[in-house]
């Protein structure tokens, strides 16, 4: 290894040691689940706001997005990353204030909980079929994170994939396990910062290796479609394919997993004044507008530096790596330049670990909160609840891990399948839950299961048949899933009055 690689993985390793620092220290601040789960509702504007969106992109906005750009252009990575922005301003205008205001008023701090509260269902079946869910789709989300790590390590080291990756996991459920919330949505702003810097020095050095803007520009222009929203590059036989309605369709449908996904969900529940939610929102808003736009430009950037020979042609999954190699031809400049390399490299590590470990806590909480204390009804402690919630989280990492060993896995496809699965599956209930006072448990089970099962059913068995059919299976599970909320919800009834004079309570509380 030669001073170069050994100044980055210095850096790299200090980054690591303060995470868990962090971890260390918030795990005396956590005195009771709620504490755990969401920080006593404590969070401020600024933290909320790049929490959630840290939380949100993961190693998807540093590897999958570039590498989707990289090899065919603009128009898949484009609409994707368009339907992200517009879901995130969405979903915080309509979702934040309504969560927070609700679940406060409740006494609810996860998702599954939320549900059953709203719905007054005190057999606690919807907390257990959603926290199940939760499990079944974070599993594999987290597994990507970890593997992002292990090509991270391999590919710049040369080390072996799988110990890089369980190093670390190891960190990530560290840091987790000691400070639960808090210390996640700390290290998640502290990450959000380090993937700013990231993404600003790739972008810059790597279009000066390209040979400046025009010879990207015009490296792009030379492929068909490259440049195109409604074409797209094939790298196989260098021409242009149509990128048609229901291609954009399909992409775009990515702003809709907003809606579903307990991880940021929980960031809006756990701001302190939930009237600073607006200040959140702008900021969240121009941070995500920003990131997603530089890292499909990245991508182009890339694509100019292989045209030109300074790195070679990236081919399936290890077009996820681009910004690791340009982070590596920057370490030859100098000791200053590889610490700034490692710095990089580590906000790589920061995308992946701001996710994993909201990913790990959403997935504990699912076990020990609500299937065990809610569902099971089993009394514990809140040290011996705490605990559980601590085995829970290394358990999940460890069934990631495996799943993970594979290095050939990508992680924009392991992430599309999971962002599909909460999005239908959690969020057609979550919009009735807060909009729709007439809603009721029946359809909100009805909800849930459709959504999940649609998922699948899309996925493996109609959307290989092509054609019309080959649509992103989060756009039809999450209409199905919708439908299913509103058609059983009016065949049961109304929910009892309890019920509605709780929403009226709530639509009250908003504008207070």
């Amino acid at each position: 290894m030669s001073s170069n690689d050994i100044l980055m993985m210095t850096a790299i390793a200090l980054y690591l040691l303060g995470m868990l620092g962090i971890g260390i220290y918030f795990s005396k601040k956590n005195e009771d689940a709620g504490d755990f789960y969401l920080g006593g509702r404590t969070l401020g504007p600024f933290v909320t706001a790049m929490s959630a969106e840290a939380s949100d992109m993961s190693s998807w906005l540093l590897m999958g997005l570039p590498g989707v750009a990289y090899l065919s252009g603009v128009a898949s990575a484009s609409w994707t990353a368009i339907g992200l922005a517009i879901g995130t301003y969405v979903n915080w205008l309509l979702i934040a204030k309504r969560i927070r205001t609700y679940t406060h008023q409740i006494g609810a701090i996860t998702i599954p909980e939320f549900f059953s509260k709203r719905y007054h269902d005190k057999k606690n079946i919807l907390n257990f079929f959603a926290a199940v869910m939760i499990i079944i789709f974070f599993i594999p989300y987290t597994a990507s994170g970890f593997a992002a790590c292990g090509k991270l390590f391999s590919t710049l080291f040369g080390v072996d994939y799988f110990r890089a990756m369980i190093v670390s996991a190891a960190v990530i459920v560290g840091y987790t396990a000691l400070g639960g919330f808090l210390a996640a949505s700390t290290t998640d702003l502290i990450q959000s910062i380090i993937m700013s810097i990231a993404l600003v020095v790739i972008l810059w050095y790597g279009t000066y290796l390209a040979g400046g803007v025009d010879s990207v520009i015009s490296n792009a222009k030379s492929m068909p479609g490259y440049l195109s929203f409604l074409n797209t590059y094939e790298p196989e036989a260098k021409a242009s394919a149509p990128y048609n309605f229901l291609n954009v369709l399909s992409t775009f449908a990515w702003g809709l997993g907003y809606f579903g996904m307990p991880h940021i969900l929980l960031r809006f529940m756990a701001i302190g004044d939930k009237n600073k939610l607006t200040l959140s929102r702008r900021v969240a808003t121009i941070w995500v507008v920003i990131s997603l736009g530089v890292a499909v430009i990245i991508g182009i950037v890339g694509s100019g530096m292989t045209a030109n020979g300074t790195i070679p042609y990236l081919e399936g999954a290890t077009s996820e790596t681009i910004i690791v190699k340009i982070a590596h031809l920057l370490s030859s400049h100098g000791s200053i330049f590889s610490l700034l390399a490692g710095l990089i490299l580590a906000g790589i590590l920061a995308a992946t670990m701001s996710t994993a470990d909201s990913q790990l806590l959403a997935a504990s909480s699912g076990v020990s909160q609500n299937i065990a204390r809610d569902f099971l009804k089993i009394q514990m402690s809140e040290k011996k609840a705490i605990l559980i919630s601590r085995l829970t989280v290394l358990s999940i990492a460890v069934i990631g891990i495996v799943l993970a060993a594979d290095p050939d896995n990508s992680v924009f496809e392991i992430v599309s399948f999971a962002w599909g699965g909460f999005g239908a599956t959690f969020g057609p209930v979550v919009l009735c839950a807060l909009f729709w006072k007439n809603s009721n448990k029946y359809g909100a089970l009805a909800g849930l299961l459709a959504g999940a099962v649609m998922i699948f059913l899309w996925k493996y068995a109609i959307r290989p048949m092509g054609g019309l059919w080959d649509t992103y299976e989060l756009l039809p599970a999450f209409l199905f899933a919708l439908l299913a909320v509103f058609v059983v919800s009016k065949l049961t009834g109304a929910p009892e009055h309890a019920v509605q004079e709780e929403y009226d309570r709530y639509k009250a509380n908003l504008g207070s």
